[in-house]
């Protein structure tokens, strides 16, 4: 079991992660039990304010909700938090695909072979307004034959190996990682969220068989393409369950959060047909008090504002599948979670547009995660969790390079400069 570092001071295996998003901070603090399984020991959330689409829009307000999260979490937990792992969305977190070979002149592959190719293909990349979160190997080739899986030990002349490199704005990161630090944290490492996601809510034969997984964030939606285990492909596309909840509120002249509520309780992506008979009252802005006489429509008015939006969301994101040419092998089979995918009939809409199996996900549970986390809308964050409990091999190579200075990481240089200046 290989974890980087400890969230909380002398306290060997524990571990803490924060999910920033735009409706919600979550932060989650966990430990080993007697058999090395993570257990969690800290709960804390709060409405987020700062973020939307992924970005730093207020750092004082977005500040505040961090602490709020993070200090519920170490009440609950007895303990205070040094390090933790935080997230990154938004549409520029980018997958970049490229192979890269290496000469190994007929010896046998050695772990330094794997590094030195995992290096070569970061530095392919590298770019001074890009910051490199992932290096994930979609498959490896030793003298031309592919679909090798671990090539250690191997002899052959030639090493090469197919890199899917997930990299987000520097500048975005940087402004995020200000505002973690001001809180008085620590950043271990970043996660693009819709890999974590994935970690909190696939099963294992979903990720080898090839399984798309959609997370439907409040202000993005993004989604990871797996196949063999591996992570091949990630995007995301700038709309979320809040453009639904904005759609409803210019559709029928209410407030945000008079949307949301009728959105969640009376919300479908699909219309039947008893729809056009059932009415729903709906409060107009301004006239919100005991007495005012709301606005009557029928419920088929309300489905017809949702599903042109819930389409537009899958038609994009198979789009952007399509275009990676990475759709044969994630398969047919598609994993939907996150908040906006909790309205009636989604999944059945998603497997209309998208032409594919599709299931619902909720997160897979960790022992002590009370049932107000437990659901999609944690996914990301309990995805953190499972990430950090089960790295892939070429994952400790990485880091190990990234701590020593192998890959050159600005991402860690620049948390050392935050530490020094803030």
């Amino acid at each position: 079991m290989y974890r980087p570092y400890q969230a909380i001071r002398g306290k060997k295996g524990s571990v803490a992660v924060l999910d920033i998003g735009t409706c919600k901070v979550a932060c989650l603090i966990a430990e080993e039990d007697e058999e090395e399984n993570l257990r969690i020991i800290g709960i804390g959330h709060q409405l987020a304010k700062g973020m939307r689409n992924g970005r730093v829009i207020s750092a004082r307000d977005l500040e505040e909700s961090i602490l709020s999260a993070v200090h519920a979490a170490e009440q609950m937990a007895g303990a205070t938090v040094e390090n933790v792992v935080v997230n990154v969305s938004g549409p520029d977190v980018t997958s970049h695909l490229l192979g890269i070979d290496l000469e190994i002149a007929g010896e046998g592959v050695r772990e330094q072979d794997v590094a030195d190719l995992l290096r070569e293909g970061c530095a392919t990349v590298q770019d001074a307004q890009r910051v490199i979160i992932h290096c994930f190997p979609v498959e490896y080739r030793l003298d031309g034959a592919r679909g090798i899986r671990d090539p250690l030990n191997m002899y052959g002349n030639t090493l090469g190996a197919d890199l899917n490199i997930i990299t987000a704005d520097a500048a975005r990161l940087k402004n995020l990682a200000n505002c973690v630090n001001r809180c008085h944290l620590n950043i271990a490492e970043f996660v693009a969220s819709q890999h974590a996601s994935a970690y909190g809510c696939l099963e294992q034969d979903e990720m080898e068989l090839g399984t798309t997984i959609i997370d439907m964030g409040g202000s993005e939606t993004s989604f990871a393409l797996f196949s063999n285990g591996r992570n091949i492909f990630s995007g995301s596309i700038p709309i979320g369950g809040g453009h639904v909840t904005s759609d409803i509120a210019q559709g029928l002249t209410t407030s945000i959060a008079s949307a949301e509520r009728i959105k969640v309780l009376q919300g479908s992506a699909i219309a039947a047909p008893k729809d056009a008979q059932v009415m729903i009252e709906i409060p107009q802005i301004g006239e919100e008090q005991e007495g005012d006489e709301p606005n009557v429509v029928p419920r088929s008015t309300l489905i017809a504002i949702i599903r042109p939006r819930l389409e537009e969301i899958f038609e994009m994101v198979q789009q952007r599948i399509k275009a990676s040419g990475m759709e044969g092998r994630a398969g047919r089979h598609t994993v939907i979670t996150g908040g906006a995918s909790q309205m009636v009939a989604t999944r059945d809409l998603a497997a209309r547009v998208m032409n594919k199996q599709v299931r619902i996900a909720r997160p897979r549970l960790l022992p002590g995660l009370a049932d107000s986390v437990s659901g999609a809308p944690f996914s990301c964050a309990i995805g953190m969790l499972h990430f950090v409990n089960n790295r892939l091999p070429e994952d400790m190579l990485v880091e190990g390079k990234r701590r020593s200075g192998g890959l050159g990481s600005r991402t860690q240089k620049m948390m050392a400069w935050l530490r020094d200046n803030f």
